[in-house]
């Protein structure tokens, strides 16, 4: 199996010395996730939690919502000429008599390691797909999730502090789950930001944690319409991301119910959605 990390040699220049040396990069890899034996899409990504991503990405499909629909994942052999198991070709199969959506079946997509699938329509396919409602704005959810500024500001050092393997090589997106109460429930790192937030939902739904519905999803980047369609589709609350959102990412935060957090960086951050959720000490200034 692929490793997490690799060495390569570099030619290093510091103040005009030249030295040569070993630098530890991230690896990446493609993986091939199947449905029921029929390839359905190529990620570049970390190699690691590999059953956990193509979980994680078929709850973002539309296609798993619970652990009972999921019946196993194994790695496919014979992916080579001579026969032997590379470990980037995964196989998911549904529990007997799941019904799946159409599109699955009928579309390859493939999926770079910073992409984002785009447009109106897939907003509209998330609003028509999404199995838990989180728009607790009615009134009739009890005990709404709701956080103060001051735990959301604490929680970018948490993760920072957790990552392992951003701290050998610097190439590494991050996300995290956190509880209401700013308790780290897991994390997961990945060379592209949807890969690791795929990486927690699958393992949330392969221990039956699904819906997330009281807790945060940090991310260590942007908050692209990607990441905000995965917290949706696994029922997550509030998505608070360190650096900006997509536009698209706020119409459907709006359209969700989902608190949408940008610029989470020091005590400062900016609440583009939701802003029910945060407990804001005094009215904000209209400008």
């Amino acid at each position: 199996m692929g490793r997490v990390t690799e060495r390569r040699k570099v030619i290093r220049i510091r103040d005009g010395a030249v030295s040569t040396r070993p630098d530890t990069l991230v690896a990446e890899e493609p993986l091939e996730i199947r449905l029921n034996g029929k390839p359905l899409a190529i990620t570049m990504r970390t190699p690691g939690d590999d059953f956990a991503l193509a979980a994680g990405f078929l709850v973002s499909e539309g296609v798993l919502g619970t652990a009972e629909e999921l019946q196993n994942i194994v790695y496919c052999a014979g992916a080579t000429v001579d026969g032997s198991n590379t470990y980037n070709i995964v196989d998911v199969r549904t529990a007997p008599g799941l019904v799946l959506p159409d599109i699955t079946l009928e579309r390859n997509v493939y999926t770079t390691s910073s992409c984002g699938l785009c447009g109106k329509a897939s907003l509209d396919a998330v609003r028509t797909t999404a199995r838990w409602a989180i728009d607790d704005t009615a009134g009739d959810t009890a005990d709404p999730v709701r956080l103060a500024p001051e735990l959301l500001a604490a929680l970018p050092d948490r993760l920072r502090a957790a990552q392992q393997v951003f701290d050998r090589t610097g190439g590494l997106h991050a996300a995290a789950l956190f509880t209401e109460d700013g308790e780290l429930v897991d994390i997961r790192e990945d060379v592209g930001r949807h890969n690791a937030v795929d990486k927690l939902v699958g393992r949330a739904l392969q221990d039956g944690a699904l819906p997330l519905s009281r807790t945060v999803l940090l991310v260590s980047g942007r908050a692209s319409f990607e990441l905000a369609q995965k917290a949706v589709m696994a029922g997550i609350p509030v998505l608070a991301a360190v650096s900006a959102p997509s536009s698209l990412a706020v119409d459907l935060a709006a359209e969700t119910g989902l608190t949408l957090v940008g610029f989470l960086r020091g005590a400062s951050m900016n609440v583009y959605a939701g802003d029910h959720r945060i407990a804001l000490r005094a009215e904000a200034t209209q400008g």
